[in-house]
């Protein structure tokens, strides 16, 4: 071919590439402006339904009770777990992440519209009256909670310290209602109690991931090396009924047993949803063997912890499975105060298992003894996939020692609690018999 003929090749080459280019920006803004169109078209629509009701509704309606109702509906139509918060509810939100709010003590959420409990947080008025992880609210105050909101529900349930609510659920296993009469109290949350068994062996239960737990933590695993002479022979953790919490405070708390690498990792739409959440390897633990317990109730952050430990295989995993919540909110505030609370990613463990709908399976499944007859009826039933005893802390080593073993008889009258100790004893007396020496600080 001749160099003047490549040469015109070249240029139709190029012109065929910019119109194609231009017929594709042409294309391009087409469908964005059609987009646009769309949008404010159905703009038009909210707008035309929101001057109607304030203009004929039988009684007047401010609006931003509307558009507030309106947000409420809109995000809560995606998911569960998004919602959004006026100024009041998102000042409530960020109390109860202190550890410290006012209500009756129940981690909730919604399936099918059904208000449903996630469980009930440890030595609060829901607990000591019985409520069960699995219980559906169907009534509060006699007032049906079919089809309200998140939020709605929640601002139903709490109210001023020492006032009476009304809470009547149903309960597979039962063959009518159960009314529930709770006294609302200023809800303080100790997220971390502890203990020490047999002389050498740990057990610490997390109740919920808040701002203090892992300097809560810290404290109880000083206090349990104290008291043990700094030999542990082994640590139980319990994550039962646990509904997660905070994030950060999950990492740092699987950061004591895990000496590096990945703790959690996210995946959502955009670039800065894509993180990865790595050991800090600060303060780790010594590798005595852990065992970890797990249930229904078992939720969101403490699922992190609990597929943390298994991944890397820091601890067993024993119980019935996980909650299966692995979605992430993203808190964003607003102008106005108020704040949405919005789904932007899932969780995974660190070998890439989602925790979403799944939950973490436990290395060794095992009832809750004074559970098992409800447990065979789906008690724990209720997943993520389906959406849609008090143990005072041990902090003076000088305590009253007929205390301290009344604690620990307590301890070993749960079934699982004593099944995680003749574990750990096992892999110990295993370690010596085949020569293995007990670590130490």
């Amino acid at each position: 071919m001749k160099p003047k003929t490549i040469k015109s090749w070249w240029i139709l080459l190029l012109i065929v590439a910019v119109t194609s280019a231009f017929a594709a920006t042409v294309v391009t803004t087409k469908d964005h402006a059609k987009n646009v169109e769309n949008r404010y078209e159905e703009l038009g629509l909210f707008t035309s339904v929101l001057n109607k009701v304030q203009k004929d509704y039988v009684e007047p309606v401010g609006t931003q009770k509307l558009i507030y109702g309106a947000l409420k509906g809109m995000v809560s139509s995606l998911d569960p777990h998004s919602s959004f918060m006026t100024p009041d509810e998102y000042k409530d939100m960020q109390i109860s992440t202190q550890g410290q709010f006012g209500g009756v003590g129940m981690t909730i959420t919604l399936k099918d519209g059904i208000l449903t409990v996630i469980a009930p947080i440890e030595d609060t008025p829901a607990a000591k009256a019985g409520i069960k992880a699995g219980d559906k609210i169907i009534l509060i105050d006699n007032k049906p909670t079919r089809d309200l909101t998140l939020e709605q529900d929640l601002n139903m349930i709490r109210g001023p310290s020492g006032t009476k609510v009304k809470i009547t659920v149903i309960r597979e296993g039962l063959k009518e209602p159960k009314t529930f009469v709770l006294t609302r109290e200023i809800i303080k949350i100790k997220s971390v109690r502890y203990n020490v068994i047999d002389g050498h062996y740990g057990y610490v239960r997390i109740i919920q991931f808040q701002e203090t737990t892992n300097s809560e933590l810290q404290k109880a695993l000083d206090d349990i090396h104290k008291k043990t002479g700094n030999n542990i022979y082994g640590l139980i953790i319990d994550l039962r009924n646990n509904p997660g919490g905070l994030l950060n405070q999950a990492v740092d708390v699987a950061s004591h047993f895990i000496k590096s690498g990945m703790i959690v990792y996210t995946k959502g739409r955009l670039p800065d949803q894509q993180l990865k959440f790595l050991s800090d390897g600060k303060r780790v633990e010594p590798d005595y063997p852990i065992v970890a317990l797990i249930n229904g109730g078992t939720a969101s952050a403490s699922e992190i912890v609990a597929g943390a430990l298994q991944d890397h295989k820091r601890a067993i995993i024993i119980g019935t499975p996980s909650f299966g919540k692995g979605s992430v909110q993203t808190i964003i505030p607003l102008d106005d105060g108020s704040a949405l609370r919005l789904t932007t990613a899932l969780y995974y463990t660190p070998n890439g298992r989602s925790i979403q709908a799944e939950g973490i399976q436990p290395n060794i499944t095992m009832h809750e003894e004074k559970v098992v007859e409800e447990e065979s009826q789906n008690i724990f039933g209720v997943k993520e996939k389906d959406l849609e005893g008090h143990f005072p802390a041990q902090n003076n080593i000088k305590q009253d020692k007929t205390k301290e073993s009344s604690a620990t008889e307590e301890l070993l009258r749960d079934n699982e609690i004593k099944r995680a100790l003749d574990i750990l004893k096992g892999i110990y007396m295993y370690s010596n018999v085949n020569g293995g020496a007990t670590v130490k600080n």
